[in-house]
């Protein structure tokens, strides 16, 4: 069956929108889909998510909500394109990459879920920061 985005759309769950998007960006990426983003590589749409990114925090700072919303959705699905390059050159996966962030979190947040505690920001930075020293002692 050939895929095609309005299969999806409008789906009506947060992780619906997400497949929804990633979706989206691998077609754009298939020989139906769009030349130009067939034409970059992830190289080329990680310099534009920085970029977008910039954008975001720019619209933040504005405090105009709908412009910051918008700007997080085009960070976002260029991240999601960078992504479909980054499968097709055989770079990673969507899946496992989610899967080492989700990790990574849940080691760097010990504060929060091991035994200790952060009771200010002041101590959550510095479990962080020990934790991703220690990471880094292992590479």
């Amino acid at each position: 069956m050939k895929y095609s985005p309005e299969q999806q759309y409008p789906p009506d769950t947060e992780s619906g929108w997400f497949d929804a998007l990633a979706g989206l960006a691998r077609f754009l990426r298939s020989p139906e889909g769009c030349p130009w983003d067939k034409a970059h590589s992830s190289n080329d749409f990680a310099g534009f998510a920085v970029d977008e990114a910039g954008e975001l925090v720019e619209a933040l700072a504005s405090g105009d909500n709908r412009h910051a919303e918008e700007e997080f959705g085009d960070c976002l699905f260029t991240l999601l394109a960078c992504m479909a390059a980054a499968e097709e050159e055989g770079r990673f996966a969507l899946a496992s990459a989610l899967n080492r962030a989700y990790e990574k979190m849940m080691r760097r947040h010990r504060h929060v879920f091991a035994t200790e505690r952060a009771q200010t920001p002041q101590e959550a930075m510095d479990a962080w920061a020990d934790e991703k020293a220690r990471e880094k002692k292992t590479l």
